[in-house]
């Protein structure tokens, strides 16, 4: 932990006063260097791109946002540094931003934004259709816990990978007992268990661990695999499969369509953890080492 000033609003930009963050892997993969090179760092770097807080100063010309406003997001700058992971953030106004609904958690609102965006892309992405089958790969973490509901709620049967033990009951635990759910073992036999379950292949599969190569031949021919996890079309051998890498985009449409499907109990922000700021370490530890759903992080 370090101080740094508090930021001045741009033009165009929101000063907010951030009451909760959560954790998402590109704040690991700063850490750990993988995006040197790749994006912009400007130092003293703050982490985080979740936020939800309160609009503490307007920036020149900002429109449809006033001071006391509650509000949350995604920090959409162009570089890393300038995060959510502090006391203050800057936000672009125009981008990413939207006020929190009534009955919308303030943590929960913070562990939203990100994480929410990237699994309603990607089902976008693969076009799922009611009555399809989907293999979520890594579906105990932040997006797979979302995508698991929101394919579950577009009619559609999921296949979810998951960890023996803690990870396996979070992830049974997401939906009610209707729903059409199974959770496979993702340190057996994938191949086996996901052909026990769809002999003819899965219609669609999301990236979001593991090897995205292998789990694109579980697919049908004509199937779709969505990744933000990196895959690319030149990675994978049949060209009856297609690729879909995916950047998410937290616009005001997306955001505001989960906030009210959280705010409603139709969907649930799976926060399992949550820190205090000055325990932020703690709360990657917790996140690097496996913990299930979202690592949130409270601001003030």
């Amino acid at each position: 932990m370090s101080d740094v000033e508090t930021p001045d609003p741009e033009a165009g930009e929101l000063l907010v006063k951030v009451a909760a963050t959560s954790l998402n892997g590109i704040d690991v993969a700063t850490t750990a260097g993988y995006l040197q090179g790749i994006m912009e760092h400007r130092f003293p770097l703050v982490l985080g791109k979740d936020f939800a807080g309160t609009v503490e100063a307007l920036g020149e010309g900002v429109d449809g946002f006033e001071v006391g406003d509650a509000v949350f997001g995604v920090v959409m700058k162009p570089f890393l540094g300038g995060g959510s992971l502090a006391e203050y953030v800057t936000v672009p106004a125009g981008h990413g931003v939207i006020r929190i609904p009534a009955g919308l958690a303030v943590v929960d609102a913070g562990a939203l934004g990100v994480a929410g965006a990237t699994a309603v892309d990607s089902l976008d992405a693969v076009a799922l259709a009611e009555g399809e089958t989907v293999l979520i790969s890594g579906a105990g973490g932040g997006v797979g816990s979302l995508a698991v509901q929101l394919a579950v709620a577009r009619g559609a049967r999921v296949i979810a990978t998951a960890r023996p033990g803690a990870q396996t009951d979070f992830v049974t635990g997401l939906t009610d007992t209707e729903a059409d759910v199974h959770v496979v073992d993702f340190t057996g036999d994938l191949r086996a268990q996901v052909h026990a379950i769809a002999p003819d292949g899965v219609d669609a599969v999301l990236h979001l661990a593991g090897d995205g190569a292998e789990l694109a031949g579980l697919l049908r021919p004509g199937g779709r695999i969505a990744s933000p996890a990196g895959l690319t079309q030149d990675a994978v051998k049949d060209p009856d499969v297609t690729v879909h890498p995916i950047m998410a985009d937290p616009n005001a449409s997306t955001l505001t369509a989960l906030a009210e499907q959280a705010a409603s109990g139709s969907l649930r922000v799976p926060v399992t953890a949550t820190y205090p700021l000055e325990r932020a370490t703690e709360a990657f530890t917790a996140f690097t080492s496996g913990t299930p759903g979202k690592i949130a992080v409270a601001c003030s």
